[in-house]
């Protein structure tokens, strides 16, 4: 087998994007509100009236989350494991008891069957009081065995797997390795077939519960071969296998609890029954999965925010400055109103996401990576502002507030815990560029053989007549529409106006999409290079996407009777906060410095500014940027540590 470093240098840019091409859902079956939102078509009637969920999945989703709440209030504690960095094995033993390990579970294999909207609502309140035990349940059911078992195992896997995944077994996703992450064309983990089974080699990277799981996903290169397709495939590998050593349980700035490590194959022997779907198609497993796996980064990001405005309410009631108290100073009160305001928009977001993908008459690919994108970039906002109104208090850990006689709020920590949802599961960066792939594609369907400079004139000239027909349908629509009428969306009219939004949204839902295609336009084949340009406008779009679902959340809520006029005012808040930032990205749009930076990254790399640097010492010490990740034996013990052991 050849090393990881040899595999690495085969691989061109141009085969990397055919592997995540490859990998991508690429057929829209169903209406997708996002979707149509970049392609500049409101269709506020795939989200309004607001879904809402089942009788009976409401009552059994409030009767888990009364159970939860109880068990989260007496015995989860959050210091000891910040403080131990470790989950203590009795609250396992506990979150095993109640289901937990279950929650997304179909009831005939043991699980509690609960809906997406209430799994999220039970992230959210198990992330409040320790983010690291939300992660250990994410990570278990989002993305780890149950969750690919459900979309694409066999019945006989299913019946094998799903009821350990219930009630007994933790489990891990591997994805990535050493020097692979968001680039899967390089991964050089291998799963060589071997009559009714297949030998893994290999070492995987951040296998957040890969320390402390009993069953892993594991995703390895089948080399193609007489009687095998070959490609990037999906394993279940049982963890006490022969041959699987977990080398080092990774420490992190903040997630001190979670059980995240380096888990290394050597010749590790896995039944060929065992692979999930066929071989070739594990990215395309694992993409999937994350359409709404990635859910649950989003709910403990909207459970973060209502901790902070609780916690902002307090203090800045409590302390006084110059006089009166700390929220009524301006600058302190707009950071009050921010968190509010957005923790009203995050949860109407998740809820409206949530609920979509319970029914199922949408496709919410986009919608759902909005979501984490949006969450984690607000939620990290969000406790930026916390620490920043608590002052030296907020930079101070809980431990020592506590010890000197003050009420241990753990602000840093929280920001310290939020930080890694901006990487997790997909960066900020990945994250646009994932969702800007999405947002072109009608124009690439169209138009992209126009642009690939590998196809012919031929079919170039096809594409020109294609695209020719597309836009000549499209383009006029862009001109006018509802949101230019005064009448528009006049249900919204409640003591507060939010039909002023939604008109908002629906002139600028039309507005992005002409810069999308004026981009394409300028830019053609060089557009996907273009990142700062594509990451404004999927966050133009996630900012129309929040203010859709806060208007939408607030109408319901008012036709419900459930503090609606209050809902109104938090909506108008945020669409008006919103709105400034969308014209700020606007802005940029054609007005950055984009050019420029590009000139200084060449000039940092190639040592122009190295001057710049001296003057300071490097604390770093010594050794590769990237660990070696050969195949082989391991050389070090195993840090595996199954709970309960």
């Amino acid at each position: 087998m050849s090393a990881p470093t040899e595999n690495r240098s085969t691989v061109t840019e141009r085969e990397a994007r055919q592997v995540a091409e490859a990998a991508r859902e690429r057929d829209w079956h169903k209406p997708s509100f996002a979707k149509e939102l970049f392609l500049g078509r409101f269709r506020l009637d795939l989200v309004h009236p607001h879904p809402m969920p089942a009788e009976e999945s409401v009552r059994r989703g409030e009767e888990f989350l009364a159970k939860l709440r109880a068990f989260c209030e007496t015995e989860i504690d959050s210091a000891r494991i910040e403080r131990e960095a470790r989950i203590p094995d009795e609250v396992v033993a506990g979150l095993k008891e109640l289901g937990a390990l279950g929650m997304k579970i179909d009831p005939k294999y043991g699980g509690l069957g609960l809906s997406q909207l209430y799994y999220n609502k039970a992230l959210a309140l198990v992330g409040s009081v320790s983010p690291a035990v939300g992660a250990l349940l994410s990570a278990h059911q989002s993305i780890g065995v149950p969750q690919p078992l459900k979309m694409f195992g066999t019945e006989e896997q299913k019946d094998a797997f799903l009821p350990r995944c219930a009630r007994t077994d933790i489990s891990a996703f591997l994805l990535t390795e050493p020097d692979v992450g968001s680039d899967p064309a390089r991964l050089a983990t291998t799963a060589v077939p071997d009559g009714d089974e297949y030998v893994l080699d290999g070492v995987k990277l951040w296998t957040t519960n890969g320390v402390v799981a009993d069953l892993l996903v594991v995703m390895a290169r089948v080399p193609k071969s007489e009687g095998h397709k070959g490609g990037i495939t999906a394993f279940v590998v049982e963890a006490d296998s022969e041959g699987i050593t977990v080398e080092h349980r990774n420490a992190f700035m903040g997630l001190r609890g979670i059980e995240n490590g380096v888990t290394r194959f050597h010749r590790v022997r896995v039944p060929a029954a065992h692979r999930i779907g066929p071989e070739g198609a594990g990215l395309k497993i694992a993409l999937t999965t994350l359409n709404t796996g990635r859910l649950s980064l989003p709910a403990m990001c909207a459970g973060a925010g209502k901790w902070c405005l609780k916690i902002a309410r307090e203090w800045s009631a409590e302390r006084e400055q110059w006089g009166k108290p700390l929220a009524l100073h301006e600058a302190v009160g707009a950071k009050i109103s921010f968190i509010a305001a957005t923790t009203f928009a995050l949860e109407a977001v998740l809820d409206l996401s949530s609920q979509m993908a319970d029914e199922d008459r949408n496709d919410i690919r986009i919608e759902a990576a909005l979501a984490k994108l949006y969450g984690s970039e607000m939620a990290w906002r969000m406790a930026d502002e916390l620490v920043q109104i608590r002052g030296g208090r907020g930079y101070e850990t809980a431990e020592s507030l506590k010890a000197r006689g003050e009420r241990a709020v753990p602000a840093e920590q929280m920001l310290r815990d939020l930080r890694i949802n901006r990487i997790f599961e997909g960066s900020t960066e990945i994250m646009h560029l994932l969702i800007a792939r999405e947002a072109v594609d009608a124009h690439l369907s169209v138009a992209g053989d126009l642009i690939d400079p590998a196809k012919s004139l031929p079919e170039k000239a096809k594409a020109g007549a294609q695209a020719g027909v597309f836009y000549a349908k499209w383009l006029p629509k862009l001109v006018a529409g509802p949101g230019q009428l005064p009448t528009s969306y006049g249900e919204f009219r409640h003591g507060v106006d939010l039909s002023t939004h939604l008109r908002y949204i629906e002139r600028t839902s039309r507005r992005l999409a002409r810069a999308t295609f004026y981009g394409m336009s300028r830019w053609q084949g060089r557009m996907e290079t273009k990142q700062g340009f594509l990451g404004r406008i999927v966050d133009i779009g996630a900012e129309l996407f929040a203010m859709s679902a806060a208007c939408v959340r607030a109408e319901r809520l008012r036709t419900r009777d459930e503090h609606g006029r209050e809902a109104y005012q938090l909506a108008d808040a945020f669409c008006r906060q919103a709105r400034i930032r969308v014209e700020e990205l606007f802005g940029r749009l054609w007005t950055n410095t984009d050019d420029l930076d590009r000139k200084v990254v060449k000039g940092v790399l190639g040592g122009a500014y190295t001057w710049l640097e001296e003057g300071i010492v490097d604390p770093s010490e010594d050794g590769p940027w990237i660990a070696d990740a050969t195949p082989g034996p391991s050389t070090q013990s195993n840090a595996r540590r199954p709970y309960g052991s």
